[in-house]
């Protein structure tokens, strides 16, 4: 019988694009922007998030690079952007409450939205659908061992 802990650390909403190494996620919109996140697999792996500053409006930032920098219990991580653009907005939310990162990643923990620059070229390293869900099942399996408990269970919610 499957974990319902880990399902939920990798199940995925339908329409989101991963870049699987880094366990990030883009919501991709129709006005040529994207949302970006962390995937709960992401945050179990790394720990609960006490602080989150995402770049600044305008920055660029490339597929891979960093998009913004998260506080954890015992260190300070790079979050690399699925996408590449320029920031339009940051979640203004998480200044107050960094915890919805990890609360609600695919809703109001989002992180910041771009201006996509080539989501064509960023494709060929992002998964989305049934390959997503596949890859994300095969990296929970794999770095089953490195899982963070988690004081709280992510919720569902749409940006």
């Amino acid at each position: 019988m499957p974990d319902p802990a880990a399902s939920s650390l990798v199940a995925l909403p339908a329409d989101l694009h991963v870049l699987i190494e880094h366990q990030v996620w883009a919501r991709v919109h129709d006005d040529g922007t994207a949302t970006v996140g962390i995937t709960p697999l992401g945050i179990a792996l790394s720990g609960e998030i006490y602080m989150c500053r995402p770049k600044r409006v305008g920055s660029v930032v490339a597929q891979g690079g960093t998009v913004a920098v998260v506080e954890l219990s015992k260190s300070i991580v790079a979050v690399k952007s699925p996408v590449s653009g320029a920031v339009v907005e940051v979640n203004p939310a998480l200044d107050e409450r960094p915890d919805w990162v990890h609360r609600e990643p695919y809703g109001a923990g989002w992180i910041a939205r771009l201006q996509l620059t080539d989501f064509k070229a960023d494709q060929a390293l992002l998964l989305h659908g049934a390959a997503a869900d596949e890859a994300m099942a095969e990296h929970a399996r794999r770095f089953a061992p490195d899982l963070v408990p988690a004081t709280s269970g992510p919720a569902r919610g749409s940006p």
